[in-house]
């Protein structure tokens, strides 16, 4: 049942940006219509899935009231949901359907993968029977669905850019923000996110006193998830101080991001800390 709902949520999602990419090139609202209904039914079967995978988790009496998000498959599920999620509000409020092509296809990305990963549930280890799992890493992950989002229109910014440098620029040029709208929207996504993200390292630095008795190790999993962190303070004081912006920005948000994905893996296959 989860991959039989999963895959429809995939099946669903898969075609809104099929529907994105079609109205990049094609002024008919119609498409951005049926992008946004597909992308809302394929969140619903998306959150049957995540919720029989829930069920699953809990049947183990260890696992009780707690997120499954220790496993690689947990972690693609809901980041690729809440990404869909967050732009069905941002196309339902700010009619930016222009952005579906850019943004999507994480959410196709991110579902995919979850496909691929083994979503078997077992009974979780003594030190994650806590609740900071249910708070540490979604808050996380909330900062990384602001990246992910934060990556797709630095995209757009960079294709908007290539439209009005060029001598003959098409009419997407004229249908996509302005390339102060899109640098401006870039910015404050990060600036929104990076203190999230800060406020969840924060706490798995309180989690990892109260299990291994201190608050920073230099494990491999702690230094995977600062190296972003730097990496986008970096853009936000590059922004505040140095006055880069635009593409220079972008290309540096882009790295970041780069970053997270990579600590998301390497915090999978990272053994785990030496109290």
């Amino acid at each position: 049942m989860l991959k039989a709902l999963l895959l429809a949520a995939f099946a669903f999602y898969a075609a809104s940006a099929g529907l994105a990419l079609a109205y990049l090139g094609a002024r008919d609202e119609r498409l951005r219509r049926w992008m946004w209904a597909l992308l809302g039914c394929g969140a619903f079967f998306h959150l049957g899935s995540f919720c029989s995978l829930v069920r699953e988790f809990w049947a183990f009496p260890q696992n009780g009231y707690l997120f499954p998000v220790v496993t690689m498959h947990g972690v693609l599920s809901w980041l690729a949901f809440t990404n869909a999620v967050v732009f069905l509000v941002v196309e339902g409020v700010g009619r930016l359907g222009i952005l579906g092509a850019f943004v999507l296809p994480w959410t196709v990305l991110g579902t995919g993968a979850a496909l691929l990963a083994d979503p078997q549930a077992a009974p979780l280890p003594p030190e994650l029977r806590s609740y900071w799992l249910n708070i540490h890493p979604m808050v996380l992950m909330l900062a990384y669905t602001g990246f992910m989002n934060s990556a797709g229109v630095g995209m757009a910014l960079i294709v908007q850019e290539r439209q009005i440098k060029s001598r003959k620029p098409t009419e997407l040029c004229y249908r996509m923000p302005a390339l102060e709208v899109l640098d401006r929207l870039h910015l404050s996504t990060i600036a929104f996110s990076w203190p999230v993200m800060t406020l969840g390292l924060v706490m798995g630095a309180v989690w990892s006193k109260s299990e291994y008795g201190h608050y920073w190790g230099w494990s491999l999993k702690e230094m995977a998830s600062l190296v972003p962190w730097l990496l986008y303070a970096a853009v936000l004081y590059g922004h505040r101080f140095m006055g880069v912006r635009g593409r220079r920005s972008v290309h540096l948000g882009l790295i970041a991001f780069a970053a997270v994905l990579i600590s998301m893996v390497s915090v999978r296959h990272a053994p785990p800390p030496v109290p």
